[in-house]
């Protein structure tokens, strides 16, 4: 009997076509993964009846010799950042205690439109703000890896939720949302695959916003061919997101040929950074000579501004944060904490409903947007950040794809680096650059630390280039052959 714990979604797929297993036994199986693995904390919200009542249509479907997409029957995951129709919506946040979206994101709605099947709401960072899902007001994530010495490890963040879920089996797939890294590093932390789309390939409406010019939906899976799969599903136009590219969206598992001869990686100088881990470096240099041996030519580029990404991504990030978290005020929906006047109302709602670390970033964002910072602080982080851009594009004109680290450590114990943020933000040392810039990124599992610990490699390409950038990622999956397994945890 096959073992539905060690499909993918392009196994399931097929198996579900062959009659191997219906829709209903692959979603029961992941059910009682997540029953057995509540101490992951992943979930926020279960919903295995939807999922049921989904998988029994999927299988009348299929009787009747119909598919409704290329996702029809597979269980997935949802970030708890996507608004779902009549399913509680939290964003990780105590503010938006019971609130209960009457519309669908787009995304999620694309989705169950191409037949996912939806088994939950996974936990997240509070609004997507962290590298270690540890500021969820419903308790931190644990990684699904453990590490040496026995203690519980972040999963990364802010899509830890869903990289939890799918490392720990619980889901076939999910959704995630990137907007400094979110998908990349919590990816390479979890030893799985996760794709960061060119901004715009994905709508951002129905998600909640953290940062309007960044923020982009991505899938994260177990596999490349996987990313590609769902990628397709997710990706469109839509006319309610003024920020949605009005772009065709290709068959991307079609375009996985498993070649990359004359395929020109670009290596920039600029990330190999003073104090990097000698494992890091190692990892990459590794990466470097498999892109070699599978055909490809090595290009050493420079992306001289890297140096100023995080300073203008800790800029330009709470800065749009402050405005998109100003619309909650205990007045229209979640939390209210009354007081003795509206502006008290507003105060106490805020300060109970929103976490130590979302405060930090809209007080941040308040600062840097106020009259005599703006000029100095937030126009400036706007000129670098389009200097930022420039360099990528500078480099797109010799390279197809650039091949960099993930992140620049291995998961960490929880509660490690919790007290220092400057620490914590510097996590996302790696993928900061190509957010700014709106590049297409993916993080492949590319090997294990000495602890064990997975480590994750990443691939850059140009906007809306997702297909080389996949090409590219699966080559370097073959050629690495991760096949580890976390250890289960209860």
């Amino acid at each position: 009997m096959t073992d539905l714990t060690d499909l993918t979604i392009a196994t399931a797929r097929d198996g579900l076509k062959a009659g191997d297993f219906t829709a209903v036994e692959l979603v029961k199986r992941y059910i009682s993964n997540i029953e057995g693995s509540r101490g992951l904390n992943a979930f926020i919200t279960e919903t295995p009846d939807i999922a049921l009542q989904r998988a029994k249509e999927s299988d009348a479907r299929r009787a009747g010799g119909n598919t409704v997409g290329s996702m029809d029957g597979i269980p997935i995951a949802v970030k708890d950042l996507f608004c779902t129709e009549g399913v509680l919506t939290t964003a990780g946040s105590h503010i938006l205690d019971g609130f209960v979206p009457p519309y669908e994101s787009t995304v999620s709605e694309n989705l169950l439109k191409s037949g996912a099947l939806m088994l939950g709401k996974t936990n997240l960072d509070e609004f997507a703000m962290g590298s270690a899902n540890i500021t969820s007001y419903y308790g931190n994530v644990i990684n699904p890896w453990k590490g040496k010495d026995g203690k519980d490890l972040v999963p990364g963040g802010s899509s830890g939720g869903s990289a939890a879920a799918v490392a720990g089996r619980l889901a076939l797939g999910a959704t995630g949302t990137d907007t400094g890294g979110s998908i990349r590093q919590p990816a390479s932390f979890t030893g799985i695959v996760g794709l960061k789309p060119t901004y715009g390939r994905c709508s951002r409406w129905g998600i909640i916003a953290f940062a309007s010019s960044l923020d982009q939906a991505g899938p994260m899976t177990r596999t490349v061919r996987d990313a590609a799969i769902m990628l397709s599903a997710m990706a469109g136009h839509d006319v309610k997101d003024s920020t949605s590219a009005p772009a065709d969206v290709p068959d991307f598992e079609a375009v996985l040929c498993s070649d990359i001869k004359g395929l020109k990686v670009g290596i920039p100088r600029e990330y190999r950074m003073d104090g990097m881990p000698p494992e890091i470096d190692s990892l990459w240099t590794k990466g470097i000579e498999m892109m070699k041996e599978a055909g490809a030519t090595i290009i050493d580029v420079s992306l001289p501004n890297t140096q100023h990404a995080l300073p203008v991504y800790y800029i330009i990030a709470p800065a749009e944060a402050s405005a998109n978290l100003a619309r909650y005020d205990g007045v229209r929906f979640g939390l209210r904490v009354e007081g003795n006047s509206l502006d008290d109302m507003y105060a106490k709602t805020r300060g109970e409903g929103f976490g130590a670390e979302v405060q930090r970033r809209i007080l941040i964002g308040a600062y840097v947007l106020s009259a005599g910072f703006y000029d100095a602080y937030y126009r400036k982080a706007q000129k670098v950040r389009r200097l930022i851009s420039q360099d990528f594009m500078n480099a797109f004109e010799n390279v197809d794809v650039l091949l960099t680290p993930t992140a620049p450590s291995a998961a960490f114990a929880i509660g490690e680096k919790q007290d220092d943020p400057i620490t914590m933000y510097q996590n996302d040392v790696f993928t900061v650059p190509s957010s700014l810039a709106g590049m297409p990124a993916i993080s492949v599992p590319a090997g294990l630390n000495a602890d064990g610990l997975p480590l994750g490699l990443q691939l850059i390409g140009r906007p809306f280039d997702e297909e080389t950038v996949l090409r590219a990622a699966e080559v370097l999956e073959t050629a690495v052959g991760f096949d580890a397994i976390p250890v289960k945890k209860g």
